[in-house]
This record gives C-alpha cells, sequence and structure tokens, in this order.
C-alpha cells in the first residue's frame, strides 16, 4: 500500500501553507472565544431558557417521614391536595387525586456569596416533630451539618384550599441574617402519565409575582410571602438549572422567564432582610393557572396560625370518634394514632372510597415518569388486596364511614365478569394486567366484617348482594387456581388465595340463601366444603430436603403451579421468578415456602396447633425468619428477587433481592394470638413499632443484612421501598384491635363453625377442563364442572347424564362413582348439547380417565385429620362473633 502511495503524483508543497494554516486556526480561536463571550454576556438574559428538554426526570426516594391532607370538620375536605415528606423538605405533592403526584420536591438552598453553599436535602441533621398527636401536621427541623444555619418549617394542607403551605424559620447560627441568601428549588412532575412536558414560566397573580408550572389540566403557583429578591425558570441538569447556578456562584447569576415543556426547575431567591427569615412559601393547584395563583396566593394571604389551628382541629375531630386503642397494651412507643393518620391521609375525596396503597413511589430515585417506566405507576394507586385491609383497619378503629366508602369503591370498580383489576387509578381504570384471585375474595370479605361491626345492617348489605353475587361466580369458574397469587409473582395453588376463596364461598352462600336463592346458596357450601377437602393435595408436600433439614414431616408450600393438565406441581416442574438474574428463576415448587400458609389458620380452615401448621411454621422461621436488633421479622417467600440489589443499590426492575416486611411480623402476631400465646403477640408488634421511621412510618421492608452507610441501609431499619406502606399500618391496628378482643379481628366465623367446629368434609372430587384430575379416593363422588351446559357419556353403562345450571355460571353433573374400588377408573366423555354434540366436544374426542385409589394412596385431608381442632374452640383461633 505505501509503494502504491509513492506512485501517486504529490501536489507541490507550496511556502504559504504553513502560514495559511496557522491563521485558520488563529482566527477559529478568536472566532470562538468571541462565542465564548458573546454566550455568557447574552445566555443569562435570554427569555427563554436553554437546554430543553432537560435531564431525565427522577423521582423522590420512597423513605417518607409524613404524609398529610386536610380531612374538613365533615371528613371531607374542599382541598385536594395530598403531600408527603421526606429528607427534610416537601417531597411529592398530589392533586387533585392522589394518583397524580405533581411534584419531585420543594428544597432550600442556603449560601453566603462566599463560597459556602448548603442544600437541606443532604446537608442538614433532620428532626420531624407533630404539631398534635394524631394529626397530619408537621415541623421539620433542619440544622446544618456545619454549625451554620437552622430551618424549622411547619407544613399543613390549606384547609379550604388546593395548596400546601410551609411556615419557614431561618435562623443563622453563625454570623447575621445579613451574611446569608437563601433560595427555594421546585422541581415540578406535572401530568405523571407523559414523563417530561411541565411548561415553567415566572409570572404574576394578583400583582404578586410569583413561579407557574402547567401540563394539561395540571398547573401549580408558588408563591412567597416575602417578595421574591430573584426568580428564574430552567431545566433540571441544564446550563439553565437554578440549582447548579446557585450551588456554582451563591447567587442567582442566569435569569429566564419562560422554559418550554421538558423537566423543568423553578427558582427563588427569599428577601430574607424584608422578612427577618420568617416566611410563609404556598404552592396552589389548580385546573390552569389561574386557580393555582389563586390558591396560592389565599395560601400567603390567610393567616397561617389560624389555618394551622383549623387544621389540627378537624384532624382531632375525626380521631375523637374513633376507638381508644391506644390503651391497649401501653408500651414505650405506640403507633395507633399514627397509622389511624396514614389510613386516612391515602383515602380519596373526588372518588369516594378509593384508598392508595401508598403516597410514595419505591426507590423513586431510581424510575423516571415517562409513561413505560416501572416507576410511572408507584405505590399510588389502588389494589383491591390493600383496598380491602386497610378497610379492615379502619373499620377495627372504629372508622366505620371510612370502611363503608372503601366497600362503595370496591363495588363501583368491579369488572363484568365480576373480578377486580390487579390494580387501578382511582378512577377505576386498570392499570397492570395481571388478576389475583384472592383480591376477588377478599372483597366478598370485606362487607361480611362491616355487617359483624355493625356498619352495615341487614337492608344495606342487600345493596351489595349483587357484586358479591359475581364476584362468587368469578370465583367458582376460576378458581381455585390462581393467575397471580398475593404477591404478583406466580400463577397456580396458592394458601392464601386458597383460603380466601373458601371463606368468600361461604360468606357468599349465607348471602345467598338469606335472598332465597338455595340453589346457589348449595352450590358454592358445596364448592367451598370440596375445595377445603383439596387443601393438603394442592399445597402440601412430604419428605422432601427442606424437610428433612427442618426435622418435619411435611409442610405447606408457597405455591403450586399447574402442570400440563391443571393439577398441582408440587416436586417437579419448576416456578418462574421474576427480578432474578438469567439462570436462577426456576426453582423446585416444594422448595419454595413463604408466610402464606399461615392464612390457613387466619381463614379459620386450620387450628394453630394443627401438626401440619405447626411444623409449617417451623419450616418458614428456618428459612425466611430474619432477627434483627429491633425483632423478628420474615421475608415474602425464599428466592424473592424484590428489593435493593444486593450491594445496596436501588431495585430498578430486575436481579434484586427481596428484604423482611413488617406487615408479616403483624400477620404471625396474629398467629400466635390465635394459638393462644398472647405475650408472643405483643412482643411482635412491638418490633412493628421499633421497624418504623423516627416519625412513627412503617415501611413495606426493612433491611436485612449488614449495614451499608452509603446507602443509608442499617440492619433492621427502613429500606427503600415504600414507606410508609398503609396495608402495614390497617395490620398494625387490626392487632391492636385483636388484643383488645382477645381474638383474631377478621377471623371469618363461617369457616370456623363448619370446618373446625361442624368437621364438614366433602363427598365431591372436582374435575375441570382447566383442572382434570387424573386421580380420587375411593368413596368419593366425581362432580364434573363445566362453563356451558353440556351432555356428560359415562362410559360404565354408557349413560348419559345432562349437567345441571348451578345459577353461577357454572353447568355441573355428579357421576355415581362413590361405589367403585381401588383399581376401578372412571371413563367419561363431554359434548355440548344439540344433535350434534358428540361430534363438537368441550374436552376432547378421548374419553377423559380419572383413577380410584385407596383413601391411604391418595392425598387428602383425612389423613392427619387431629381431634385438637374442636378442642381449640375457646382460643381465639375458633372463636365465632
Amino acid at each position: 500500500m505505501n509503494a502504491f502511495l509513492n506512485m501517486m503524483p504529490q501536489r507541490p508543497r507550496m511556502p504559504s501553507d504553513g502560514r495559511f494554516r496557522a491563521a485558520m486556526i488563529g482566527g477559529g480561536l478568536i472566532a470562538g472565544a468571541a462565542a465564548i463571550w458573546a454566550a455568557r454576556r447574552l445566555l443569562p438574559r435570554l427569555y427563554f431558557a436553554p437546554g430543553w428538554p432537560g435531564a431525565r426526570p427522577r423521582w423522590s426516594p420512597s423513605d417518607k417521614v409524613g404524609v398529610g391532607t386536610a380531612v374538613g370538620p365533615d371528613s371531607l375536605s374542599t382541598s385536594l391536595v395530598w403531600f408527603s415528606l421526606g429528607h427534610g423538605t416537601i417531597n411529592e405533592v398530589f392533586y387533585p387525586r392522589m394518583d397524580h403526584p405533581c411534584i419531585r420536591d420543594l428544597a432550600l438552598i442556603v449560601t453566603d456569596g462566599r463560597g459556602f453553599s448548603s442544600d437541606e436535602r443532604c446537608d442538614t441533621e433532620r428532626r420531624v416533630e407533630y404539631l398534635a398527636e394524631g394529626a397530619a401536621a408537621y415541623r421539620l427541623i433542619n440544622t446544618c451539618n456545619r454549625g451554620r444555619y437552622r430551618i424549622e418549617k411547619t407544613i399543613i394542607a390549606h384547609p379550604r384550599q388546593s395548596a400546601v403551605l410551609q411556615h419557614t424559620r431561618f435562623t443563622p447560627t453563625r454570623g447575621s441574617l445579613e451574611d446569608y441568601r437563601l433560595f427555594a428549588i421546585l422541581n415540578p412532575h406535572l401530568g405523571l402519565r407523559g414523563g417530561v412536558g411541565t411548561a415553567a414560566w415566572v409570572g404574576e397573580a394578583k400583582g404578586r409575582e410569583m413561579l407557574f408550572g402547567d401540563r394539561s389540566d395540571n398547573a401549580l403557583a408558588l408563591a412567597c410571602s416575602a417578595a421574591w429578591a430573584d426568580a428564574s425558570v430552567g431545566y433540571a441538569n441544564r446550563v439553565s438549572d437554578g440549582w447548579r447556578d446557585v450551588m456554582r456562584h451563591g447567587r442567582m447569576t442566569r435569569h429566564y422567564r419562560h422554559a418550554p415543556r421538558g423537566n423543568v426547575l423553578l427558582t427563588g431567591e427569599i428577601d430574607l432582610r424584608d422578612c427577618g427569615g420568617e416566611f410563609i412559601l404556598a404552592m396552589g393547584f389548580g385546573t390552569d393557572p389561574g386557580e393555582a395563583g389563586h390558591a396560592a396566593f389565599a395560601g400567603i394571604q390567610d393567616d397561617f396560625e389560624s389555618l394551622a389551628a383549623e387544621y389540627v382541629r378537624d384532624w382531632r375531630a375525626w380521631q375523637g370518634g374513633l376507638m381508644p386503642l391506644e390503651r391497649v397494651e401501653p408500651g414505650e412507643r405506640d403507633l395507633y394514632r399514627n397509622s389511624t393518620m396514614v389510613l386516612r391521609s391515602h383515602q380519596g375525596k373526588t372518588v369516594c372510597g378509593a384508598v392508595v396503597a401508598s403516597l410514595s413511589i419505591p426507590w423513586g430515585q431510581a424510575f423516571s415518569d415517562e409513561k413505560k417506566s416501572a416507576g410511572q405507576g408507584g405505590y399510588h394507586m389502588a389494589w383491591p388486596r390493600d383496598l380491602v385491609q386497610i378497610g379492615g383497619g379502619f373499620l377495627a378503629a372504629g372508622a366505620r364511614d371510612e370502611a363503608r366508602r372503601a366497600l362503595e369503591f370496591l363495588r363501583d370498580s368491579q369488572e363484568a365478569d365480576g373480578h377486580w383489576p390487579q390494580n387501578m387509578w382511582t378512577s377505576g381504570e386498570a392499570f397492570w394486567s395481571g388478576i389475583q384471585l384472592g383480591e376477588t375474595a377478599l372483597a366478598v370479605l370485606l362487607p361480611d366484617l362491616l355487617r359483624r361491626e355493625g356498619a352495615l345492617d341487614e337492608a344495606e348489605l342487600a345493596a351489595y348482594w349483587p357484586m358479591v353475587r359475581r364476584a362468587a361466580s368469578y370465583i367458582v369458574r376460576r378458581g381455585p387456581s390462581t393467575q397471580e397469587e398475593r404477591w404478583e409473582d406466580a400463577r397456580g395453588y396458592n394458601a392464601y388465595t386458597i383460603g380466601a376463596s373458601i371463606a368468600a364461598l361461604l360468606v357468599a352462600a349465607e348471602m345467598a340463601e338469606t335472598r332465597g336463592e338455595s340453589r346457589e346458596a348449595t352450590f358454592l357450601r358445596e364448592t367451598a366444603d370440596a375445595w377445603y377437602s383439596s387443601i393438603d393435595f394442592w399445597t402440601y408436600v412430604e419428605e422432601t430436603g427442606l424437610a428433612r433439614r427442618a426435622g418435619v414431616r411435611g409442610y405447606y408450600l408457597r405455591i403450586a403451579p399447574p402442570d400440563d393438565r391443571g393439577e398441582p406441581a408440587r416436586y417437579r416442574g419448576d416456578l418462574d421468578f421474576w427480578y432474578r438474574p438469567r439462570g436462577h428463576r426456576q426453582k423446585v415448587p416444594a422448595h419454595i415456602v413463604s408466610p402464606d400458609a399461615l392464612a390457613y389458620v387466619r381463614f379459620g380452615l386450620r387450628t394453630p396447633d394443627d401438626p401440619r401448621m405447626i411444623e409449617t411454621a417451623r419450616v418458614v422461621d428456618m428459612v425466611l425468619k430474619v432477627e434483627t436488633p429491633f425483632g423478628p421479622c420474615w421475608h415474602r417467600y425464599n428466592h424473592d428477587g424484590y428489593g435493593e440489589k444486593t450491594d445496596g443499590s436501588p431495585f430498578d426492575g430486575e436481579q434484586g433481592h427481596g428484604r423482611a416486611w413488617p406487615l408479616l411480623t403483624g400477620e404471625r402476631a396474629h398467629y400466635e394470638l390465635a394459638a393462644g400465646r398472647r405475650d408472643e403477640a405483643i412482643r411482635l408488634m412491638r418490633a412493628i413499632e421499633r421497624f418504623a421511621c423516627e416519625s412513627g412510618m412503617i415501611p413495606e421492608q426493612v433491611w436485612d443484612t449488614y449495614d451499608i452507610p452509603e446507602h443509608d441501609l442499617y440492619f433492621g431499619r427502613p429500606s427503600g421501598s415504600a414507606m410508609p406502606l398503609a396495608w402495614a399500618h390497617a395490620e398494625y391496628i387490626k392487632l391492636r384491635r385483636s388484643l383488645q378482643d382477645g381474638r383474631v379481628f377478621d377471623l371469618p366465623p363461617q369457616t370456623v363453625q363448619r370446618y373446625l367446629v361442624d368437621r364438614v368434609e366433602s363427598p365431591h372430587v372436582l374435575w375441570r377442563p382447566e383442572h382434570r384430575r387424573r386421580s380420587m379416593p375411593a368413596g368419593k363422588v366425581l362432580r364434573v364442572e363445566l362453563n356451558e351446559p353440556a351432555v356428560v357419556r359415562w362410559e360404565a353403562g354408557g349413560r348419559e347424564v345432562p349437567t345441571r345450571d348451578s345459577g353461577l355460571g357454572v353447568h355441573f353433573v355428579d357421576l355415581p362413582t362413590a361405589g367403585l374400588v381401588p383399581g376401578d377408573e372412571v371413563r367419561f366423555v363431554i359434548a355440548r348439547t344439540g344433535s350434534d354434540r358428540f361430534l363438537h366436544p368441550i374436552a376432547a374426542i378421548r374419553p377423559e380417565v380419572v383413577r380410584i385409589e385407596r383413601g391411604d394412596h391418595h392425598f387428602n385431608t383425612e389423613r392427619r385429620r387431629q381431634p385438637a381442632a374442636a378442642r381449640t374452640a375457646a382460643n381465639g383461633a375458633v372463636t365465632i362473633r
């Protein structure tokens, strides 16, 4: 190649080439310097902020130390804002519903203009106090790490306006007020579902300069009772970013009046000399900038002390109508009033009865608000599962109206086929597409609990029969296997789902009978009985390696996925786990356990002293229990992937490691109370209280291993998941009520009476196209269930038997198999009704075959039935309310 190039003709080198090149370089340097000079002179004075659209937006960390909203004198305030607090600031405000977060945070920056710059979110020691017990009104005290200043904030929602108010007192602890400058930095995230897209500008309302943000039908305005000494808008992490400007220069060197839609920041300097270091910041919200400006202006015009007194008075009035459960087992820390306040702060106003799971986004700092982001939904949505638990918490505290509203929301958000969405916006619009059978079952149990507590009379209960009927129909048509269990991570036969479903079927049967629908009532009870008699067949395993390690014969597993016939694959097959590294997602079902199995006691299907339950608890403790410095806590199941990564970095949608859940400590406390071990239940309640943060917020998860200070993770303290979790607070409230009553508060009496006292066993074994039994014990009747009318041809004698209509969308036929002996086979073909029915069979052309086995060979509940079931009627597990 070089030889070839040498043969090419070369342009003669001219003497001026070097001078020409030097001139070009010099001219370029001069032009570049001129451009930089011009940019520095002109850029800070542009009308529109440069740097569109800004950095990718992120939400706030989820470790909240406070949540709040105005309740109003009638418990339904006209103020449509909810707020949360964390890291010494207001971080996330929700408007006009709890599922619409509108800001990331509102922070203060302190400088002295001579090299000192301090961000209160990371450069202070922070403390939080309540203005009054049980009121969602807070005082935040942020003290500079370098001893330069102290910031005291009092934060409330305006009782009658959609505004959040922050009364602030800035106090220098070194130097004088004249030595410092103070800046407010607000990062709006309006609109939620579209990611970057908030427009920002500096404007006026009623002659007062304010900072505005707007997107679609959501607007905010930030006003200060003191005059703004300076104001600007810009884009996050770009040249127009006000935070970067102030932290770098100690003052605002760039001023922009408008920032078109993007990830914007609003920056305002408070005139400390004008206000003497004491001022009010008001964030007003509305459907347009005018309404938002009006709310903000009202917030700085009204007398703050009077507003705070009114706000606290309304909260005290609401708390005054609740049961005094703080008198039950008083201790060094009591979270009862905190917990009722948390539940009330999560309930909606514009949509009656909607309650979100948490006013937080777990590991929000790792997620954006873009439409397809895993963090877009956060926990500020309604999960029917959580909603029922929260409704029970309200009821346990005596908040009957709030519990009734929660039930109304469930009634109004039920899907046409009877189920509820996995989760949904508070409008009722579904978000995720999964279906948890247990959520449908729990929704049936709530009206019965309300009835038992006197919150619904019989006439009011009758209004919910259509909802219950549709739900019961869905359960019998789709159960007992669920597409997702309550942890939303696996499908199959799960103890918690089965327990809730059996209880729901008995509740529905009771309601059906009351309304004269005896056919439906009979079918519901027979289905519940058949499922009850199959519990061990579906979820119990014996003589596994895990059982040998624990020194037990067997235990209830977490979940058994359906095999190719729909039967539980307990000892074979694999469970797929989300959030696990590739190559580590499949596990044998029999090796996975969960505290879910204790639900058989919570739902009244087993006694706590049943040997199977005792041995299951032993295995669960061996595999999932973690002893923290603050008390014991449990993981959801082994190989859980929903939590921080092993290095402590935030969970980001994959390859995490599940941590311990305080609400499971509450569920275990209920199990211990049912077993008559009250002292142990109290000890576990104390552990929950110690897991909470300093302000009494109970987290979803606590850190379960060695400390990682750089990620603010400490053994037994809240992790980066949701805090507070309303479900955890509800479980705590129910535990206090259970301790007062001496029995498990939400234990269904129907299951206790039927299975633990009357000890009903089913004569049926169920066969369905999606659950095709291979075998059945001798002496049982084979019931074939279908979702449409059919004819079943039983090959023994060539008889054809038409199905009967249950009235609930299930058609069934009972084959007379009780007289068959082990070794016999039941062969049948299913066909649609009509003249050509056997040309178009429902199941398959080949006959279905079910083998008859001896009772001791077939895994059923008869083998290990213990007489202790009836004997424990005196303890909390079987007390009928």
